[in-house]
C-alpha cells in the first residue's frame, strides 16, 4: 500500500474478531504539533487543532496527507452523518458510485453505520480507512470492530485498513 510518508506503518494493532479469528493491521505513529494562532469557534465538542500548515482536526489532516499523494477521500463524520473534505465547507461530500457502493455494501453486512473508520480514501482499486487514536486518550470501540469484520467479509484486507495512533509534541 503507498501511504504517505509520515503515515507508513511502524508496527501493527491486532484486533479479535467476532469468531475469536485475530487479524493484524497496519499502525503508524505519527507526532503532530498543536496549532499555535487562531482557530475557527466551532471546535466539535474541544478537538485539538494540529499544524497541518494550517488549523486542521487530525482527521482533515490525515486526509490531506493520502489527498497530497494522490488519493481521494473523505472524514467520515459519524457523529454529524456525513463526509466531509473540509470542516469550514459543512457540506456532505458526495462519494463516487462504486466507492458509494462499497460503503453501502459494508454498512448492510454490518447492518449499521456506526464504527466506520474515521477516514476513507480511494486510489485506483485501494481503498484505505483509517482510524485516529490520540496517543493514551483514545481506545478502539466495539463499533470499530465490527466495521472491520464487516468490511473483512466484503473482501476488504487487512491491509485496506490503518491505525493512526498520533502524539502531541
Amino acid at each position: 500500500m503507498n501511504y504517505p510518508q509520515e503515515l507508513n506503518p511502524t508496527s501493527n494493532e491486532i484486533f479479535r474478531l467476532s469468531t475469536d479469528k485475530s487479524i493484524t493491521v497496519p499502525k503508524a505513529m505519527p507526532r503532530y504539533k498543536m496549532w499555535i494562532g487562531d482557530t475557527p469557534e466551532d471546535d466539535y465538542g474541544g478537538k485539538a487543532f494540529l499544524d497541518f500548515g494550517e488549523p486542521l482536526f487530525a482527521e482533515l489532516g490525515i486526509l490531506r496527507s493520502f489527498q497530497n499523494i494522490g488519493w481521494d477521500g473523505v472524514w467520515v463524520d459519524t457523529y454529524r452523518k456525513r463526509f466531509l473534505i473540509d470542516w469550514t465547507i459543512q457540506k456532505n461530500v458526495k462519494l463516487p458510485e462504486k466507492i458509494q457502493s462499497t460503503f453501502d455494501e459494508i454498512c448492510a453486512v454490518g447492518k449499521s453505520k456506526s464504527g466506520c473508520w474515521d477516514v476513507f480514501c480511494w486510489k485506483s482499486d485501494d481503498i484505505v480507512f483509517a482510524e485516529l487514536k490520540r496517543h493514551a486518550n483514545d481506545n478502539i470501540r466495539n463499533t470499530q470492530i465490527n466495521w472491520l469484520e464487516a468490511a473483512l467479509k466484503c473482501g476488504l484486507k487487512p491491509e485496506s485498513f490503518l491505525v493512526v495512533e498520533w502524539t502531541l509534541v
